[in-house]
């Protein structure tokens, strides 16, 4: 339906942002770490249209069959759906001026649940609309630091900042390397002869709780039995006492702290154009997810190991926070579309899945 259908009259504010996919860097920025994600070319995108009174009514293309969800400021509640991502950024707009409620029309490119953010998407694109349509005094960093308030503080999840700042600040031509601890970022430029290829497992995975929480508290105990701050501040020369430690413990550490090396390694093979030194790269951090930091499943690994024997493939790995969702893949960018194309059919057939191809 269009915005006239819903509500009788025309939007006066448009905000979009991309979805991510991150190159390497799991569970890292929660560590104050380092990260390398790019923005995909698929993309949340938000109509809207102020209102005059504390009313919000928004209504999503994902979901064609419902009416708007409405609900008015200051009586946010959680319930469990894609609206609390809505119902959370008013409630942390407040202490920004957001006074007045609007009517929100959503569409999305980026799939729910395949761990390339489609939640911060969502946050930042209503967050840019919002902010054209109060003039609210709010920067793409500052808005991402809203982002991921929503997740931590309204909707639940125990979140890095990683998937809010990619969708604000990515692109597509370029991996934005961001120091999750200071949120300085810089670009770092794909290499002309590379693309990525991002395949949807058809698992779906979830933060809000579970095992992702898990590993969460497992980091903050490995920092507090180390003796530092956060796992940032160990370096890989100091793995001794990392693997000291008791189980599962020096895994789930030994997997940051080597993740983080293998950022600024990938950083380094990047600029350099060594896609075969990334690609390598990119199967050491899968292989660490699965092992130390067990966050991949038995099919997310089967289809890592299906693409890695494709050629034109440098590397593969999980990609997301783990439990299911998408793999990101270094390839040659005169091969990627038909690699992508038999890593999905090998895969399908051999599983009898619905992987499917959503980069390129």
């Amino acid at each position: 339906m269009t915005f006239a259908e819903l509500y009788g009259g025309s939007p006066s504010a448009h905000g979009e942002a991309p979805g991510r996919v991150n190159l390497i860097g799991e569970h890292t920025d929660y560590n104050g770490g380092f990260v390398l994600p790019a923005a995909i070319p698929r993309r949340t995108l938000v109509d809207l249209a102020p209102r005059h009174d504390r009313l919000v009514r928004v209504w999503s293309a994902q979901f064609p069959d419902h009416d708007p969800i409405e609900y008015r400021l200051g009586e946010e509640k959680r319930r469990g759906d894609w609206v609390d991502y809505v119902q959370g950024l008013t409630w942390v707009l407040a202490s920004d001026g957001l006074r007045a409620g609007f009517d929100a029309r959503i569409e999305s490119t980026v799939p729910l649940g395949s761990g390339l953010s489609s939640s911060a998407a969502l946050e930042i694109s209503l967050g840019r609309a919002l902010r054209s349509a109060f003039h609210l005094q709010l920067d793409d960093v500052t808005l991402a630091v809203r982002g991921r308030r929503v997740e931590t503080d309204f909707v639940g999840a125990p979140i890095g900042i990683m998937d809010q700042m990619a969708c604000s600040l990515a692109d597509t031509t370029s991996a934005l390397f961001l120091d999750t601890r200071s949120l300085t970022y810089s670009r770092v430029p794909l290499p002309p002869a590379s693309a990525l290829i991002v395949i949807d497992s058809g698992i779906t995975h979830r933060h809000a709780g579970g095992e992702y929480a898990v590993r969460r508290e497992e980091c903050a105990q490995a920092a507090a039995l180390l003796d530092v701050k956060e796992l940032r501040d160990v370096s890989a020369d100091e793995l001794d006492r990392v693997n000291a430690l008791p189980e599962p413990l020096n895994r789930r550490a030994r997997h940051v702290v080597t993740e983080n090396a293998r950022v600024l390694e990938t950083v380094k093979a990047l600029t350099a154009g060594d896609l075969a030194a990334a690609g390598q790269l990119f199967l050491e951090s899968h292989a660490s997810m699965r092992d130390d930091f067990e966050v991949s499943i038995p099919p997310i690994d089967a289809l890592v190991e299906v693409a890695r024997g494709v050629q034109g493939v440098y590397g593969v790995r999980l990609t997301g926070g783990g439990f299911g969702g998408s793999i990101v893949a270094l390839a040659e960018r005169t091969n990627a579309s038909r690699a992508a194309a038999d890593i999905v059919q090998a895969y399908n057939r051999a599983n009898r899945s619905s992987a499917h191809v959503l980069v390129p």
